[in-house]
């Protein structure tokens, strides 16, 4: 059964609404602030949480450990 112009139309409009929507959606999910924004929030709660802190006191005794020692052997030699 042939489809009338006025159907053929509706489902252009309907397709039309469609794409224009999940463009949206995209330009939304992709936008580099909200990313950025997204990506330091989740940071900023690892870092807070007991892991994240443990995680900072390591690399700050890794660093005095590093300092520590190139201060040592400069005086040596």
């Amino acid at each position: 059964m042939p489809r009338s112009p006025e159907q053929i139309q509706q489902e252009i409009d309907a397709a039309r609404e469609s794409l224009g929507a999940t463009l949206d959606e995209l330009a939304f999910r992709t936008n580099p602030k909200r990313l950025s924004n997204e990506a330091k929030a989740k940071v900023q709660e690892f870092l807070a949480s007991p892991p994240g802190k443990a995680l900072i006191a390591a690399v700050g005794l890794l660093a005095a450990f590093v300092i520590t020692r190139r201060i040592v052997r400069a005086v040596r030699d």
